[in-house]
């Protein structure tokens, strides 16, 4: 199985050993384009991997600080009394960059930088880059994405 994200066409794919199509989501990626660098606020590219889901047997919309639930359950009242929050919900799918001196260690550590693949906001957008470098989804899909995935799966991040 492999994750296949494409930054010019915002999508994620899930593709079986193949390389055939199993699924395919719209996503929302880092508003700031392509990049590594620490602080940068970019989606990293190159081949990562799954190094860990967070979320197993949580609530859909259980909102997360720091990859732990925070007792909160996403609502748009919730959303409204936070605007601009970055709302890292319902599944964590956090990734790690295989690529030394592209993705991996130093200043462009991806899994350093807590990129991960997560639900999101009902009212975000999706098919738009406008996240904070992570790879946004709804979370219905996230939800079903977590539970076809296994840990390590390779997931390759272009701008193709």
């Amino acid at each position: 199985m492999l994750m296949r994200i494409s930054l010019a066409a915002q999508t994620l794919e899930l593709l079986d050993d193949a390389g055939g199509l199993l699924r395919r989501y719209p996503v929302s990626t880092g508003a700031r384009g392509a990049g590594e660098r620490q602080g940068s606020y970019q989606t990293p590219r190159g081949r990562h991997l799954v190094r860990a889901k967070i979320g197993a047997g949580c609530p859909m919309y259980t909102v997360f600080s720091g990859r732990r639930p925070t007792g909160e359950i996403w609502s748009p009242e919730l959303d409204a009394a936070y605007p601009g929050r970055d709302w890292i919900l319902t599944r964590i799918l956090w990734l790690s960059g295989c690529e030394p001196g592209c993705n991996r260690l130093g200043e462009v550590d991806t899994m350093r930088r807590y990129i991960y693949i997560h639900g999101t906001s009902e009212q975000a957008p999706m098919g738009e880059a406008q996240s904070h470098g992570c790879i946004r989804m709804r979370n219905r899909d996230i939800l079903e994405l977590f539970d076809l995935v296994p840990p390590y799966t390779p997931v390759d991040i272009t701008e193709a």
